[in-house]
């Protein structure tokens, strides 16, 4: 651009302000520089636009299991066969396998590298941490064999056990070994694991919640390799697709509920329970009670001596989990998800009524059908709710979930919010990560935050004021201003991450609905978010595959979006720092050229000293010149002055200094309170930080008079601080005023 013409184009600029970018501060640039140093190249597996590559591969892990539950020393043993297929390029010389039950087993790392004193213990907390009783919990490993049954050479480290193969795997083979274990399940109560058992005194019965409970393959893939970090009780888990055969020999009173299809229900099921189950398949509009509360109570009176296997199969899963009681209540409700009717159920002991009954299944329900709309049609035949005390943990098809009424059945609004969104979280979990499956050992927010922000729609979109925990810019407002030294960046590893909650569920799920609100809008927003979803269902995304998807399917730059919210810890806290009113000056003759600065487009010519703190002092006027004839260069056309000053002649002039105190940079969101006691809001968007990050000025032309001017009035950016968002500006408290509040 030629200079004259960039000298044009700035005294044009006459209604807008830009502040020069410090000189000083060396990391000004980075809030809107571009990701790409931060994220991995692309390449044939994953590539630029955010989708799996040309060559894109991932590993399958085929199980046939078989396994018995003894309810009278609280163990589960079993055997599994497992066919492992390797589809990546590279030949493998062994495979890695994840014990997690070894969390509990003596001299486990977890135990090791907890800090802290031993005053302050409770009871609860010296068992958990300390454990005072004899315990002897982790895997058993009986043997592990080759398919002809040779032994395999095999050693554990910690939660990880690699067997070494007879021969390296090469592209497209597949290999088949069997593991014989067993294990002693641990009471959640006194360890704090999300499998075990919780034991009811009054009628001396056990709620079985089984996970974590058979060697399980890790992931490898192009991205880590093998992923086989430790189990430390934080950072989740890492998991391949396959298809199971599960075969459970519980006591024949109980009822087990499970992932995948059960295939021999007509002989582990009475007949009535046999014939409502049937007829839940195809009931839509309220849950069928396949097993009542009263036959729930007969049933916990006695202790069968028989047994039974319960016989499941779920294909293209990347996990297997099960519940199992005598004291189980069971309900159904079908669902109608696209062309699917998947089973909404939930199992729940008569501790859990009435709110179980009048509330899980019909959560499930709302979940499935919000998450499916937002992503893809739920793929699987069946979702479960399971109650037990103090959890949400989830699995493919099932979840374990927490709240209960009191003695009386009587629910609080607090316990029945609280219930119906751990039940809407968990099944939510269905979609991130059992579908869309990331690695949770490493990135918890991948999981975790945007399930929550899809936790946060349903409720939003099912129930009335629902009291959601997170999602709005007023929830995590406080915590985003609060001590830095307990805050770590979002794309942090799990198991190093402090505010575990504020950080990965809540600060996620909130910086998604304002991306959804405010950033894109909700067309472009869910257009994208629903293009992830199905570009990485049933594969292993990772996190720059999510941010270059949302860009690449919305044509939205959102780099400045991650680098603040999920790079940094920075918090928003914008300052209203000045507000200046101007009217134009309708006698135009003998005007200086004082009165339009070319280089900066300040329409004023200076600011005054002491900056006016309301509108009681009027407008000040100001005077437009016109366009010296330099300035046209080699146009020919000329601007008709006066007609342009007669255009604006009687509008309101509003010159605004907003400050960013915070670091985060995010739209300014303006509401303009007028004379005639109307309002409007208004939006600028990020972009208007690109120049100075630090500070802004920009002017506005107004039809009508402004008699108040409030910065992100509804907290809608996270806003920390609103008490400088506004004009007229109150006046400062004195110490005298606080002590009157007091009084």
């Amino acid at each position: 651009m030629k200079i004259r013409f960039l000298i044009l184009f700035t005294a044009l600029l006459s209604s807008v302000s830009y502040s020069q970018a410090p000189t000083t501060d060396k990391s000004w640039k980075a809030k809107f520089e571009q990701l790409q140093s931060e994220l991995p190249t692309p390449n044939d597996y994953r590539n630029a636009a955010g989708s799996p590559g040309v060559r894109y591969w991932q590993q399958k892990a085929d199980y046939v299991i078989n396994a018995e539950l003894n309810d009278n020393n609280q163990s589960l043993s079993g055997s599994e066969t497992i066919t492992y297929y390797n589809n990546s390029p590279d030949v493998l010389k062994y495979l890695w396998l994840q014990l997690d039950q070894n969390i509990l087993a003596n001299g486990n790392m977890t135990k090791s590298s907890l800090t802290g004193t031993l005053m302050g213990d409770t009871l609860n907390t010296m068992q958990l941490y300390r454990r005072t009783d004899n315990f002897d919990g982790g895997h058993k490993i009986k043997s592990v064999k080759d398919a002809s049954g040779n032994a395999l050479s095999h050693f554990v480290n910690y939660t990880m056990m690699r067997i070494d193969l007879p021969t390296p795997m090469k592209t497209g083979d597949k290999f088949t070994f069997s593991i014989e274990w067993s294990y002693n399940i641990g009471n959640r109560q006194m360890d704090n694991q999300r499998s075990g058992w919780e034991y009811f005194p009054e009628d001396k019965n056990y709620i079985y919640t089984i996970a974590q409970w058979f060697p399980r393959m890790c992931v490898y893939d192009d991205v880590e390799g093998w992923q086989n970090k430790q189990f430390l009780g934080q950072g989740e888990f890492a998991l391949t697709f396959g298809d199971y055969k599960v075969k459970l020999t519980v006591p024949a009173d109980h009822i087990v509920a499970a992932t995948g299809n059960l295939m021999n229900a007509a002989n582990v099921l009475s007949q009535a329970h046999w014939a409502r189950y049937e007829k839940a398949k195809t009931t839509f509009d309220k849950p069928i009670i396949i097993a009542t509360q009263a036959e729930a109570i007969e049933r916990e009176k006695s202790r069968a001596t028989t047994k039974k296997t319960w016989e499941f199969h779920a294909t293209n899963v990347r996990d297997f989990a099960f519940a199992s009681s005598r004291k189980f209540i069971w309900d159904a409700q079908a669902v109608k998800v696209g062309n699917k009717t998947p089973l909404g159920m939930s199992f729940y002991p008569k501790e859990g009524n009435p709110l179980w009954e009048q509330e899980s299944t019909k959560a499930v329900k709302n979940c499935l059908e919000v998450y499916s709309k937002y992503t893809l049609d739920y793929p699987y035949p069946v979702a479960i709710s399971v109650n037990t005390a103090e959890i949400g943990m989830e699995y493919p098809m099932i979840c374990f979930n927490g709240g209960r009424p009191d003695k009386t059945g009587k629910t609080d609004p607090q316990t029945w919010g609280s219930t119906v969104s751990v039940i809407i979280h968990e099944v939510g979990h269905n979609f991130f990560p059992m579908i869309i499956n990331n690695d949770e050992r490493q990135w918890t927010w991948m999981d975790e935050g945007l399930n929550s922000f899809l936790q946060y729609r349903t409720e939003t979109e099912r129930y009335e004021n629902f009291p959601s925990w997170w999602g709005t810019g007023k929830s995590i407002a406080p915590f985003m201003k609060g001590d830095k030294t307990v805050q770590r960046p979002v794309m942090t590893n799990s198991e190093n991450i402090i505010s575990f909650g504020s950080e990965q569920y809540a600060k996620v799920a909130t910086s998604l609905s304002i991306l959804r609100e405010s950033v894109m809008g909700p067309d472009l927003f869910d257009r994208a978010f629903k293009e992830y979803a199905q570009r990485w269902a049933f594969k292993h995304p990772q996190p720059a595959d999510f941010f270059r998807t949302m860009e690449d399917a919305s044509a939205v730059d959102l780099d400045w979006f991650w680098r603040g919210w999920y790079y940094g810890t920075d918090h928003t806290d914008m300052e209203l720092s000045e507000v200046k009113w101007y009217r134009m000056k309708k006698d135009q003759v003998n005007v200086e050229n004082k009165n339009l600065n070319v280089k900066t487009g300040d329409l004023t010519g200076g600011s005054s000293k002491t900056p006016a703190t309301d509108f009681s002092q009027g407008p000040k006027e100001f005077a437009v010149k016109d366009f010296p004839e330099q300035f046209y260069g080699e146009f020919n056309t000329r601007i008709d002055g006066a007609a342009t000053r007669a255009k604006v002649e009687d509008k309101n002039f509003y010159e605004l200094t907003i400050k960013n105190k915070g670091g985060l940079v995010m739209p300014v969101v303006i509401e303009w309170t007028y004379k005639d006691g109307s309002k409007e809001v208004e939006k600028l968007p990020a972009e208007i930080w690109r120049l100075n990050e630090n500070e802004f000025k920009k002017s506005f032309i107004k039809e009508k008079e402004v008699t108040g001017v409030v910065i992100d009035p509804k907290q809608e950016m996270a806003e920390a601080n609103l008490s400088d968002n506004v004009f007229p500006k109150k006046p400062a408290e004195t110490k005298f005023d606080e002590l009157k509040k007091k009084d």
